[in-house]
């Protein structure tokens, strides 16, 4: 890599190669997150018998912790120095636990009291999101690495997003159809135990598969990305320059925007379960088949996303797309609730919502490639103002974004569960009808609260494709008088 290389890459259209090994290691988080978004929660409260807010709350405390775990090694894998560059280390390292704990995460201990079985659950989830985020984190820092250019990152990340739905659902469905399926002692397919351990040991490994497959798939792009910085710093100017970067205004206003997000999508993807199972009584198969209109959401996200950041800004079209994916998504439940919807078991019904959760899914897989896509873009607007490029801390946050879509969304889906007395261990068609009839009442209009926000607190992001050329401008001419032996320090001065 040259000098010039290491202060300011150019743009780079990205081959073939790249953007699918890139892609192919968010398997691993879309493994887990599936797992933790439409199954954990079902599995403590149904299964294991620990109340909902309890687990709510155990997954919320994981959560919490993430928040003090995710900038650290964020900053940790930008000051890494190693002929392996900043991320394969971390991401190398990471394999083996992500596995190991996941494993353990559906294995809970038999006969613990509820205390201690609470305990199993905070730790273990603790300890997946700690290795994930080793291997996450830095994994999705070479977004920014790879390429400067506004719409290439929104291509390449639309690769990451494919592969993360087609690796979860693809789980999913494995899930269901084969893992949880009925036996003699258990008619409904969703609370046999038995299953939940073989999905468990199977997901574990696809998971270090994927990560070992991405690292050494990309490994040859270690020298087309930055070198870490030639000073060591010490912990306390790492503090000090991490207050002062998530400092950057049109970070927190994406930040906090795409927070509510994630609770909302969350909160969807972990109360799914109960809807399909309680509210529409579909069986596990056919809830199995909703692998194929998931997929579909995601094949069709990720051939339109790179087209609509192209054609249009990312934010307007965030602003848009997503309140009406959310619109498409509850039409149902709010038609239900209204008598005007095909009651259960209609021949119509199955095939209603398999649509709507094509294209509902869909646009809310676009808002959330547009939202990375975003975040990616304040890694120069920072470096301009501060003189650090820090993909690793901007990302850090995105991955803690993306864990709150399911440790937040079960903290509100417990919550939701336990304050409409939703009981446990109960078969489909036996939950009295009021108490499925308040599962919808309550649900929509959190979500309509939640998505709200997510697009009021959007207006405050101010970076556009125009004012990202201007600032790659900017730090390329820095970059020349860098070469030239200018002080760096002009940067912010250039115009």
């Amino acid at each position: 890599m040259s000098p010039q290389a290491a202060i300011h890459p150019g743009v780079r259209r990205l081959g073939l190669p790249t953007r699918f090994f890139y892609g192919f290691g968010s398997v691993a988080f879309g493994v887990k997150d599936n797992g933790f978004s439409y199954f954990l929660a079902f599995f403590y409260t149904q299964v294991v018998g620990l109340p909902a807010a309890t687990v709510g709350l155990a997954i919320m405390f994981a959560l919490v912790i993430d928040a003090f775990i995710d900038p650290v090694i964020g900053q940790l894998s930008d000051n890494t120095r190693s002929r392996w560059g900043r991320r394969h280390p971390f991401m190398y390292v990471s394999a083996l636990p992500v596995a190991a704990s996941y494993l353990l995460l559906w294995n809970p201990p038999k006969g613990w009291e509820q205390g201690a079985l609470v305990a199993y659950l905070v730790s273990t989830a603790v300890l997946i999101r700690s290795f994930i985020s080793c291997y996450e984190i830095p994994s999705s820092a070479l977004a920014a690495e790879l390429t400067t250019d506004y719409d290439e990152r929104t291509r390449l990340l639309s690769w990451r997003f494919l592969f993360g739905w087609v690796g979860g659902l693809a789980m999913y469905g494995l899930a269901l159809a084969v893992f949880l399926r009925p036996d003699a002692a258990h008619p409904v397919g969703q609370l046999n135990p038995a299953g939940y351990a073989h999905y468990g040991l199977f997901a574990a490994g696809l998971m270090m598969v994927a990560i070992l497959t991405t690292s050494i798939g990309t490994h040859k792009e270690i020298p087309n990305l930055r070198a870490p910085p030639h000073a060591r710093v010490s912990l306390g100017q790492l503090a000090g320059e991490m207050v002062a970067t998530l400092a950057n205004r049109p970070f927190l206003m994406i930040l906090t925007s795409s927070f509510f997000y994630a609770m909302g999508v969350g909160l969807g993807f972990s109360i799914n379960l109960y809807f399909s199972t309680y509210f529409w009584e579909f069986s596990s198969g056919q809830i199995a088949g909703f692998t194929f209109s998931s997929l579909a959401a995601a094949v069709l996200a990720f051939s339109i996303a790179p087209r609509i950041a192209q054609r249009f800004v990312k934010k307007p079209a965030a602003m848009i797309l997503i309140p009406m994916g959310l619109a498409i998504s509850v039409a149902p439940i709010i038609l239900r609730l209204m008598g005007a919807f095909p009651p259960n078991g209609a021949a119509v019904l199955y095939p209603a919502i398999f649509i709507t959760n094509i294209f509902g899914v869909g646009l809310g897989i676009v808002g959330s490639i547009l939202f990375t896509s975003m975040i990616a873009d304040v890694v120069e607007d920072s470096e301009l103002k501060t003189g650090r490029r820090q993909e690793g801390l901007f990302f850090a946050a995105a991955a803690f974004i993306n864990k709150a879509v399911s440790g937040m969304g079960i903290f509100t889906s417990g919550m939701i569960i336990a304050a409409i007395h939703f009981p446990h261990g109960v078969k489909p068609g036996d939950v009295a009808p009021q108490i499925v009839r308040n599962l919808g009442l309550t649900y929509v209009p959190v979500q309509m609260v939640l998505y709200g926000v997510t697009v009021l607190l959007l207006v405050g992001y101010r970076i556009s494709r125009k004012t990202h050329a201007e600032t790659l401008r900017k730090l390329a001419a820095a970059a020349d008088l860098v070469a030239e032996g200018e002080p760096a320090a002009s940067t912010d001065r250039l115009g």
